[in-house]
Protein backbone atom coordinates (compact mmCIF):
# COMPACT_ATOMS: atom_id res chain seq x y z
CA UNK A 1 0.00 0.00 0.00
CA UNK A 2 1.29 3.48 -0.90
CA UNK A 3 1.53 5.82 2.06
CA UNK A 4 0.77 9.54 1.99
CA UNK A 5 4.45 10.34 2.47
CA UNK A 6 5.48 8.11 -0.43
CA UNK A 7 2.85 9.67 -2.64
CA UNK A 8 4.25 13.18 -2.14
CA UNK A 9 5.60 14.82 -5.25
CA UNK A 10 9.19 15.86 -5.68
CA UNK A 11 10.83 18.73 -7.50
CA UNK A 12 10.39 22.45 -7.10
CA UNK A 13 6.90 22.21 -5.60
CA UNK A 14 7.72 19.61 -2.94
CA UNK A 15 7.08 22.21 -0.22
CA UNK A 16 3.38 22.06 -1.15
CA UNK A 17 3.11 18.41 -0.16
CA UNK A 18 1.17 17.50 2.93
CA UNK A 19 4.23 15.89 4.55
CA UNK A 20 5.98 19.28 4.49
CA UNK A 21 3.13 20.99 6.34
CA UNK A 22 3.17 18.82 9.47
CA UNK A 23 3.82 21.12 12.43
CA UNK A 24 7.08 20.79 14.35
CA UNK A 25 7.11 20.70 18.16
CA UNK A 26 6.44 24.14 19.63
CA UNK A 27 4.25 25.33 16.74
CA UNK A 28 1.38 27.51 18.00
CA UNK A 29 -2.04 26.52 16.71
CA UNK A 30 -3.03 30.21 16.89
CA UNK A 31 -0.99 30.83 13.73
CA UNK A 32 -3.50 28.77 11.71
CA UNK A 33 -6.48 31.20 11.97
CA UNK A 34 -4.35 34.08 10.53
CA UNK A 35 -3.33 31.76 7.68
CA UNK A 36 -6.99 31.09 6.99
CA UNK A 37 -7.77 34.82 7.21
CA UNK A 38 -5.13 35.54 4.54
CA UNK A 39 -7.28 33.51 2.17
CA UNK A 40 -10.77 34.48 3.31
CA UNK A 41 -10.08 38.23 3.48
CA UNK A 42 -9.06 37.98 -0.19
CA UNK A 43 -11.85 35.83 -1.61
CA UNK A 44 -14.46 37.79 0.35
CA UNK A 45 -13.95 40.42 -2.37
CA UNK A 46 -16.64 38.65 -4.39
CA UNK A 47 -19.35 40.40 -2.37
CA UNK A 48 -17.91 43.75 -3.47
CA UNK A 49 -17.63 42.96 -7.18
CA UNK A 50 -20.71 45.10 -7.92
CA UNK A 51 -18.54 48.25 -7.56
CA UNK A 52 -17.09 47.41 -10.98
CA UNK A 53 -20.43 47.04 -12.74
CA UNK A 54 -21.21 50.69 -13.51
CA UNK A 55 -17.63 51.62 -14.56
CA UNK A 56 -17.64 48.57 -16.88
CA UNK A 57 -20.74 49.96 -18.64
CA UNK A 58 -18.60 52.98 -19.65
CA UNK A 59 -15.41 51.35 -20.93
CA UNK A 60 -15.87 52.96 -24.36
CA UNK A 61 -17.96 56.00 -23.52
CA UNK A 62 -15.88 56.78 -20.38
CA UNK A 63 -18.24 59.43 -18.97
CA UNK A 64 -21.45 57.70 -20.07
CA UNK A 65 -22.38 54.43 -21.77
CA UNK A 66 -21.78 54.20 -25.50
CA UNK A 67 -23.89 52.00 -27.81
CA UNK A 68 -21.16 49.33 -27.92
CA UNK A 69 -20.61 49.32 -24.17
CA UNK A 70 -21.61 46.32 -22.06
CA UNK A 71 -25.06 46.37 -20.47
CA UNK A 72 -25.61 46.09 -16.73
CA UNK A 73 -27.68 42.93 -17.22
CA UNK A 74 -24.76 41.31 -19.07
CA UNK A 75 -22.33 42.24 -16.29
CA UNK A 76 -24.63 40.84 -13.60
CA UNK A 77 -23.83 37.36 -14.85
CA UNK A 78 -20.18 37.67 -13.76
CA UNK A 79 -21.11 37.38 -10.06
CA UNK A 80 -23.65 34.63 -10.71
CA UNK A 81 -21.15 32.53 -12.70
CA UNK A 82 -18.55 32.97 -9.94
CA UNK A 83 -20.98 31.77 -7.25
CA UNK A 84 -22.03 28.77 -9.34
CA UNK A 85 -18.42 27.72 -9.89
CA UNK A 86 -17.70 28.35 -6.22
CA UNK A 87 -20.20 25.63 -5.38
CA UNK A 88 -19.02 23.30 -8.13
CA UNK A 89 -15.34 23.67 -7.24
CA UNK A 90 -16.02 23.13 -3.56
CA UNK A 91 -18.08 20.03 -4.34
CA UNK A 92 -15.62 18.39 -6.73
CA UNK A 93 -12.32 19.29 -5.03
CA UNK A 94 -13.24 18.49 -1.44
CA UNK A 95 -11.94 14.91 -1.60
CA UNK A 96 -8.73 16.08 -3.31
CA UNK A 97 -8.26 18.68 -0.55
CA UNK A 98 -8.56 16.05 2.16
CA UNK A 99 -5.86 14.03 0.39
CA UNK A 100 -3.27 16.71 -0.47
CA UNK A 101 -3.69 19.01 2.51
CA UNK A 102 -4.40 22.75 2.93
CA UNK A 103 -1.15 24.22 1.55
CA UNK A 104 -1.49 22.80 -1.96
CA UNK A 105 -5.19 23.71 -1.95
CA UNK A 106 -4.50 27.30 -0.84
CA UNK A 107 -1.73 27.61 -3.43
CA UNK A 108 -4.08 26.45 -6.18
CA UNK A 109 -6.83 28.76 -4.93
CA UNK A 110 -4.43 31.73 -5.06
CA UNK A 111 -3.49 31.02 -8.68
CA UNK A 112 -7.14 30.58 -9.68
CA UNK A 113 -8.58 33.59 -7.86
CA UNK A 114 -5.73 36.00 -8.56
CA UNK A 115 -5.32 34.63 -12.07
CA UNK A 116 -9.03 35.22 -12.65
CA UNK A 117 -8.45 38.93 -12.11
CA UNK A 118 -5.50 38.97 -14.54
CA UNK A 119 -7.46 37.18 -17.26
CA UNK A 120 -10.41 39.52 -16.65
CA UNK A 121 -8.08 42.49 -17.07
CA UNK A 122 -7.23 41.13 -20.53
CA UNK A 123 -10.94 40.78 -21.27
CA UNK A 124 -11.59 44.40 -20.28
CA UNK A 125 -8.59 45.61 -22.30
CA UNK A 126 -9.77 43.72 -25.41
CA UNK A 127 -13.43 44.46 -24.61
CA UNK A 128 -14.33 40.79 -24.79
CA UNK A 129 -16.94 39.98 -22.15
CA UNK A 130 -16.58 36.22 -22.59
CA UNK A 131 -12.98 36.49 -21.38
CA UNK A 132 -14.21 38.21 -18.20
CA UNK A 133 -16.81 35.45 -17.75
CA UNK A 134 -14.04 32.90 -18.15
CA UNK A 135 -11.57 34.78 -15.95
CA UNK A 136 -13.42 36.02 -12.90
CA UNK A 137 -16.51 33.86 -13.36
CA UNK A 138 -15.08 30.40 -14.06
CA UNK A 139 -11.42 30.50 -12.95
CA UNK A 140 -12.00 33.01 -10.14
CA UNK A 141 -15.09 31.08 -9.03
CA UNK A 142 -13.02 27.89 -8.77
CA UNK A 143 -10.53 29.81 -6.63
CA UNK A 144 -13.39 31.02 -4.45
CA UNK A 145 -14.68 27.51 -3.80
CA UNK A 146 -11.30 25.95 -3.16
CA UNK A 147 -10.14 28.87 -1.04
CA UNK A 148 -13.32 28.82 1.02
CA UNK A 149 -13.07 25.18 2.11
CA UNK A 150 -9.26 24.78 2.22
CA UNK A 151 -8.70 25.99 5.83
CA UNK A 152 -11.86 24.50 7.35
CA UNK A 153 -10.79 20.93 8.13
CA UNK A 154 -7.37 22.12 9.30
CA UNK A 155 -8.91 24.57 11.76
CA UNK A 156 -11.31 21.97 13.13
CA UNK A 157 -8.41 19.53 13.59
CA UNK A 158 -6.35 22.13 15.48
CA UNK A 159 -9.29 23.18 17.67
CA UNK A 160 -11.22 20.03 18.67
CA UNK A 161 -12.12 21.82 21.90
CA UNK A 162 -13.62 24.87 20.12
CA UNK A 163 -14.37 24.03 16.48
CA UNK A 164 -17.09 26.67 16.12
CA UNK A 165 -14.86 29.49 17.34
CA UNK A 166 -12.03 28.36 15.05
CA UNK A 167 -14.08 28.29 11.88
CA UNK A 168 -15.83 31.49 12.92
CA UNK A 169 -12.50 33.33 13.13
CA UNK A 170 -11.59 32.35 9.59
CA UNK A 171 -14.96 32.58 7.87
CA UNK A 172 -15.61 36.03 9.39
CA UNK A 173 -12.84 37.09 7.04
CA UNK A 174 -15.08 36.31 4.08
CA UNK A 175 -17.51 38.93 5.33
CA UNK A 176 -14.72 41.39 6.06
CA UNK A 177 -13.11 40.92 2.65
CA UNK A 178 -15.84 42.91 0.95
CA UNK A 179 -15.43 45.79 3.41
CA UNK A 180 -11.77 46.07 2.43
CA UNK A 181 -12.22 45.41 -1.28
CA UNK A 182 -14.98 47.96 -1.89
CA UNK A 183 -13.10 51.15 -0.95
CA UNK A 184 -9.83 49.70 -2.28
CA UNK A 185 -11.42 49.04 -5.68
CA UNK A 186 -12.89 52.55 -5.85
CA UNK A 187 -9.56 54.14 -4.90
CA UNK A 188 -7.61 52.08 -7.44
CA UNK A 189 -10.05 52.89 -10.26
CA UNK A 190 -9.67 56.58 -9.45
CA UNK A 191 -5.87 56.20 -9.39
CA UNK A 192 -5.70 54.43 -12.77
CA UNK A 193 -8.41 56.49 -14.47
CA UNK A 194 -7.64 58.96 -17.22
CA UNK A 195 -9.62 60.85 -19.87
CA UNK A 196 -9.48 57.67 -22.00
CA UNK A 197 -9.64 54.97 -19.31
CA UNK A 198 -12.06 54.29 -16.42
CA UNK A 199 -9.27 52.46 -14.58
CA UNK A 200 -10.77 48.94 -14.43
CA UNK A 201 -7.92 47.17 -16.26
CA UNK A 202 -5.20 48.53 -13.97
CA UNK A 203 -7.34 47.81 -10.92
CA UNK A 204 -7.91 44.19 -11.93
CA UNK A 205 -4.17 43.63 -12.49
CA UNK A 206 -3.22 45.25 -9.17
CA UNK A 207 -5.84 43.41 -7.13
CA UNK A 208 -4.99 40.09 -8.79
CA UNK A 209 -1.33 40.43 -7.80
CA UNK A 210 -2.22 41.59 -4.26
CA UNK A 211 -4.54 38.62 -3.74
CA UNK A 212 -2.01 36.11 -5.10
CA UNK A 213 0.61 37.47 -2.66
CA UNK A 214 -1.53 37.38 0.48
CA UNK A 215 -3.07 34.00 -0.31
CA UNK A 216 0.46 32.63 -0.82
CA UNK A 217 1.38 34.00 2.62
CA UNK A 218 -1.51 32.00 4.07
CA UNK A 219 -0.39 28.87 2.19
CA UNK A 220 3.14 29.28 3.57
CA UNK A 221 2.03 29.75 7.18
CA UNK A 222 -0.54 26.95 7.39
CA UNK A 223 0.34 23.69 9.12
CA UNK A 224 -1.45 20.44 9.93
CA UNK A 225 -1.10 18.83 13.37
CA UNK A 226 0.93 15.63 13.80
CA UNK A 227 -1.01 12.36 13.92
CA UNK A 228 -2.55 11.91 17.36
CA UNK A 229 -1.97 15.53 18.46
CA UNK A 230 -4.35 17.11 20.96
CA UNK A 231 -4.36 20.50 22.75
CA UNK A 232 -2.68 20.53 26.17
CA UNK A 233 -5.17 19.46 28.81
CA UNK A 234 -7.79 18.39 26.24
CA UNK A 235 -9.47 15.06 26.84
CA UNK A 236 -11.80 13.78 24.14
CA UNK A 237 -15.23 12.89 25.52
CA UNK A 238 -15.51 9.19 26.29
CA UNK A 239 -19.14 9.21 25.29
CA UNK A 240 -20.52 11.14 22.35
CA UNK A 241 -23.05 13.85 23.06
CA UNK A 242 -26.32 13.90 21.20
CA UNK A 243 -25.62 14.85 17.56
CA UNK A 244 -21.85 14.90 18.28
CA UNK A 245 -20.11 11.75 17.09
CA UNK A 246 -16.65 10.45 17.97
CA UNK A 247 -16.71 8.27 14.84
CA UNK A 248 -16.10 9.19 11.18
CA UNK A 249 -18.26 8.92 8.07
CA UNK A 250 -16.75 8.59 4.58
CA UNK A 251 -17.82 11.35 2.17
CA UNK A 252 -19.45 8.84 -0.18
CA UNK A 253 -21.36 7.31 2.72
CA UNK A 254 -22.39 10.75 4.02
CA UNK A 255 -24.21 11.39 0.74
CA UNK A 256 -26.37 8.32 1.48
CA UNK A 257 -27.60 9.69 4.80
CA UNK A 258 -30.73 11.83 5.33
CA UNK A 259 -28.67 14.05 7.65
CA UNK A 260 -26.63 15.42 4.74
CA UNK A 261 -29.74 16.49 2.83
CA UNK A 262 -31.36 17.95 5.94
CA UNK A 263 -28.27 20.08 6.51
CA UNK A 264 -28.19 20.97 2.81
CA UNK A 265 -31.73 22.29 3.12
CA UNK A 266 -30.94 24.06 6.40
CA UNK A 267 -28.02 25.97 4.85
CA UNK A 268 -29.84 26.68 1.58
CA UNK A 269 -32.91 28.17 3.25
CA UNK A 270 -30.92 30.24 5.74
CA UNK A 271 -28.74 31.66 2.95
CA UNK A 272 -31.66 32.19 0.53
CA UNK A 273 -33.41 34.44 3.02
CA UNK A 274 -30.28 36.47 3.75
CA UNK A 275 -28.64 36.78 0.35
CA UNK A 276 -31.81 37.93 -1.38
CA UNK A 277 -32.10 40.85 1.00
CA UNK A 278 -28.37 41.62 1.03
CA UNK A 279 -28.32 41.98 -2.75
CA UNK A 280 -31.21 44.48 -2.73
CA UNK A 281 -30.58 46.22 0.59
CA UNK A 282 -29.78 49.61 -0.92
CA UNK A 283 -32.82 49.76 -3.20
CA UNK A 284 -35.12 48.26 -0.55
CA UNK A 285 -34.21 50.83 2.11
CA UNK A 286 -34.77 53.75 -0.27
CA UNK A 287 -38.09 52.41 -1.61
CA UNK A 288 -39.51 51.47 1.79
CA UNK A 289 -38.63 54.91 3.18
CA UNK A 290 -38.95 57.27 0.17
CA UNK A 291 -37.49 60.69 0.76
CA UNK A 292 -36.07 59.66 4.14
CA UNK A 293 -33.13 57.46 3.14
CA UNK A 294 -30.78 58.96 0.54
CA UNK A 295 -28.51 57.01 -1.81
CA UNK A 296 -25.54 57.86 0.41
CA UNK A 297 -27.37 56.70 3.53
CA UNK A 298 -28.39 53.50 1.72
CA UNK A 299 -24.74 52.84 0.87
CA UNK A 300 -23.90 53.30 4.54
CA UNK A 301 -26.69 50.86 5.41
CA UNK A 302 -25.17 48.24 3.10
CA UNK A 303 -21.78 48.74 4.74
CA UNK A 304 -23.37 48.34 8.17
CA UNK A 305 -25.02 45.08 7.09
CA UNK A 306 -21.63 43.80 5.87
CA UNK A 307 -20.12 44.64 9.27
CA UNK A 308 -22.82 42.72 11.15
CA UNK A 309 -22.52 39.87 8.64
CA UNK A 310 -18.83 39.63 9.55
CA UNK A 311 -19.30 39.95 13.32
CA UNK A 312 -22.12 37.41 13.29
CA UNK A 313 -19.83 34.78 11.80
CA UNK A 314 -17.56 34.87 14.82
CA UNK A 315 -20.23 35.48 17.49
CA UNK A 316 -22.68 32.76 16.51
CA UNK A 317 -20.03 30.17 15.63
CA UNK A 318 -18.36 30.73 19.01
CA UNK A 319 -21.71 30.62 20.81
CA UNK A 320 -22.52 27.30 19.13
CA UNK A 321 -19.60 25.69 21.03
CA UNK A 322 -21.58 26.25 24.24
CA UNK A 323 -25.23 25.84 23.23
CA UNK A 324 -24.79 23.31 20.42
CA UNK A 325 -25.06 23.61 16.66
CA UNK A 326 -28.68 22.41 16.42
CA UNK A 327 -29.86 24.91 19.04
CA UNK A 328 -27.96 27.71 17.29
CA UNK A 329 -29.81 27.07 14.04
CA UNK A 330 -33.11 26.85 15.95
CA UNK A 331 -32.44 30.44 17.07
CA UNK A 332 -31.55 31.48 13.51
CA UNK A 333 -34.84 30.22 12.12
CA UNK A 334 -37.17 31.17 15.00
CA UNK A 335 -35.78 34.68 15.48
CA UNK A 336 -35.41 35.13 11.71
CA UNK A 337 -39.08 34.30 11.13
CA UNK A 338 -40.15 36.90 13.69
CA UNK A 339 -37.88 39.61 12.28
CA UNK A 340 -38.76 39.04 8.61
CA UNK A 341 -42.47 39.09 9.46
CA UNK A 342 -41.96 42.35 11.37
CA UNK A 343 -40.01 44.20 8.63
CA UNK A 344 -43.14 45.31 6.69
CA UNK A 345 -44.47 46.79 9.95
CA UNK A 346 -41.37 48.98 10.30
CA UNK A 347 -42.05 50.41 6.84
CA UNK A 348 -45.72 51.04 7.65
CA UNK A 349 -44.85 52.85 10.90
CA UNK A 350 -41.89 54.70 9.38
CA UNK A 351 -39.47 53.35 11.97
CA UNK A 352 -36.07 53.52 10.25
CA UNK A 353 -34.24 52.64 13.49
CA UNK A 354 -36.12 49.34 13.93
CA UNK A 355 -35.78 48.58 10.20
CA UNK A 356 -32.00 48.93 10.44
CA UNK A 357 -31.83 47.05 13.76
CA UNK A 358 -33.90 44.10 12.48
CA UNK A 359 -31.78 43.71 9.37
CA UNK A 360 -28.52 44.00 11.30
CA UNK A 361 -29.63 41.09 13.51
CA UNK A 362 -30.78 39.14 10.43
CA UNK A 363 -27.35 39.62 8.84
CA UNK A 364 -25.57 38.29 11.92
CA UNK A 365 -27.55 35.07 11.56
CA UNK A 366 -26.92 34.95 7.80
CA UNK A 367 -23.17 35.12 8.40
CA UNK A 368 -23.43 32.87 11.46
CA UNK A 369 -25.02 30.17 9.33
CA UNK A 370 -21.96 30.01 7.08
CA UNK A 371 -19.54 29.92 10.00
CA UNK A 372 -21.43 27.37 12.07
CA UNK A 373 -22.15 24.77 9.38
CA UNK A 374 -18.57 23.33 9.21
CA UNK A 375 -18.67 22.58 12.95
CA UNK A 376 -22.18 21.14 12.54
CA UNK A 377 -20.84 18.79 9.85
CA UNK A 378 -17.95 17.82 12.11
CA UNK A 379 -20.38 17.01 14.91
CA UNK A 380 -22.56 14.83 12.68
CA UNK A 381 -20.03 13.15 10.37
CA UNK A 382 -16.73 13.30 12.24
CA UNK A 383 -13.56 15.13 11.22
CA UNK A 384 -11.88 12.75 8.71
CA UNK A 385 -13.83 13.82 5.61
CA UNK A 386 -15.34 17.07 6.84
CA UNK A 387 -13.54 19.07 4.13
CA UNK A 388 -14.99 16.97 1.32
CA UNK A 389 -18.46 16.88 2.89
CA UNK A 390 -18.38 20.65 3.41
CA UNK A 391 -17.48 21.06 -0.24
CA UNK A 392 -20.47 19.01 -1.35
CA UNK A 393 -22.75 20.96 0.97
CA UNK A 394 -21.73 24.32 -0.48
CA UNK A 395 -23.79 23.55 -3.57
CA UNK A 396 -26.59 24.81 -1.31
CA UNK A 397 -24.88 28.22 -1.41
CA UNK A 398 -24.85 28.21 -5.21
CA UNK A 399 -28.54 27.33 -5.25
CA UNK A 400 -29.41 30.01 -2.72
CA UNK A 401 -27.31 32.57 -4.61
CA UNK A 402 -29.72 32.21 -7.52
CA UNK A 403 -32.95 31.52 -5.61
CA UNK A 404 -32.72 34.42 -3.13
CA UNK A 405 -32.24 37.32 -5.59
CA UNK A 406 -34.79 35.81 -8.00
CA UNK A 407 -37.45 35.67 -5.27
CA UNK A 408 -36.81 39.23 -4.13
CA UNK A 409 -36.49 40.78 -7.60
CA UNK A 410 -39.30 39.01 -9.42
CA UNK A 411 -41.87 39.21 -6.61
CA UNK A 412 -41.10 42.92 -6.24
CA UNK A 413 -41.49 43.46 -9.99
CA UNK A 414 -44.77 41.49 -10.03
CA UNK A 415 -46.15 43.57 -7.16
CA UNK A 416 -45.22 46.88 -8.79
CA UNK A 417 -46.65 45.81 -12.16
CA UNK A 418 -49.93 45.10 -10.37
CA UNK A 419 -50.13 48.59 -8.93
CA UNK A 420 -48.62 48.02 -5.50
CA UNK A 421 -46.64 51.08 -4.30
CA UNK A 422 -42.86 50.56 -4.17
CA UNK A 423 -42.89 51.17 -0.42
CA UNK A 424 -45.17 48.15 0.05
CA UNK A 425 -43.74 45.92 -2.71
CA UNK A 426 -41.45 44.00 -0.36
CA UNK A 427 -44.11 42.94 2.16
CA UNK A 428 -45.07 39.71 0.38
CA UNK A 429 -41.39 38.88 -0.15
CA UNK A 430 -40.65 39.23 3.56
CA UNK A 431 -43.56 36.95 4.47
CA UNK A 432 -42.31 34.37 1.94
CA UNK A 433 -38.83 34.56 3.48
CA UNK A 434 -40.38 33.97 6.91
CA UNK A 435 -42.14 30.91 5.45
CA UNK A 436 -38.86 29.57 4.06
CA UNK A 437 -37.30 29.91 7.50
CA UNK A 438 -40.21 27.94 8.98
CA UNK A 439 -39.34 25.09 6.61
CA UNK A 440 -35.69 25.40 7.67
CA UNK A 441 -36.75 25.24 11.33
CA UNK A 442 -38.58 21.96 10.68
CA UNK A 443 -35.62 20.45 8.78
CA UNK A 444 -33.23 21.36 11.59
CA UNK A 445 -35.64 19.94 14.19
CA UNK A 446 -35.64 16.63 12.30
CA UNK A 447 -31.84 16.22 12.69
CA UNK A 448 -30.81 13.01 14.45
CA UNK A 449 -27.46 11.23 14.88
CA UNK A 450 -26.13 9.28 11.89
CA UNK A 451 -26.83 5.55 12.14
CA UNK A 452 -23.88 3.40 13.21
CA UNK A 453 -23.97 1.48 9.92
CA UNK A 454 -22.54 4.54 8.15
CA UNK A 455 -19.52 4.87 10.49
CA UNK A 456 -16.07 3.85 9.29
CA UNK A 457 -14.42 0.87 10.99
CA UNK A 458 -11.00 1.25 12.61
CA UNK A 459 -9.46 -0.64 9.69
CA UNK A 460 -11.17 1.63 7.12
CA UNK A 461 -10.06 4.74 9.02
CA UNK A 462 -6.44 3.53 9.19
CA UNK A 463 -6.44 2.68 5.49
CA UNK A 464 -7.81 6.13 4.59
CA UNK A 465 -5.03 7.79 6.57
CA UNK A 466 -2.30 5.72 4.90
CA UNK A 467 -3.54 5.52 1.32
Amino acid sequence: MTTAAQADSGGIFHWLDRSHTVAKPGFSRWLVPPAALCVHLCIGQVYAFSVFNLPMTRLIGITESAPDDWKLTELGWIFSIAIVFLGLAAAFTGTWLDRVGPRKAMFTAALCFGGGFLISALGVYLHQLWIVYLGYGVLGGCGLGLGYISPVKTLITWFPDRPGMATGMAIMGFGGGAMIASPLSVWLMQYFSSPTDVGVTGTFITMGLIYIFFMMVGATIVRVPPQGWAPEGYVAPAKAKKLVTTSHVHVDEALKTPQFYLLWGVLCLNVTAGIGVLGQASAMSQEMFPGQITAAAAAGFVGLLSLFNMLGRFFWASTSDYIGRRNTYMIFFALGMALYAAVPWTGQTGSIVLFVLFYCVIMTMYGGGFATIPAYLRDVFGVRYVGAIHGRLLTAWSTAGVLGPVLVNYIREYQINNGVPKADAYSVTMYIMAGLLLVGFILNWLMRPVHDKHHMTEAELKASMEG
